[in-house]
């Protein structure tokens, strides 16, 4: 099972340009849009909210998220 994550724990993902840091800002458990991205979370599939360390805002399943 994959880890769970609370509001402010410092996380990082994997991204195209490489590896981002940033911050949990909430679990998604509802569809939802990030600017013109579509997120399909679910009470069954959650995903969650992060911010980078440069504010940019993004949606990851929680088996992309690495606890710092």
């Amino acid at each position: 099972m994959a880890d769970e994550f609370h509001p402010g724990q410092r996380v990082s993902w994997q991204s195209s340009g490489g590896t981002s840091h940033g911050k949990v800002l909430r679990k998604l458990t509802s569809r939802m849009k990030i600017k013109d991205h579509e997120v399909a979370a679910s009470e069954d599939e959650p995903q969650y909210l992060v911010e980078t360390d440069n504010g940019a805002q993004a949606a990851h399943k929680p088996e992309a998220l690495k606890p710092l």
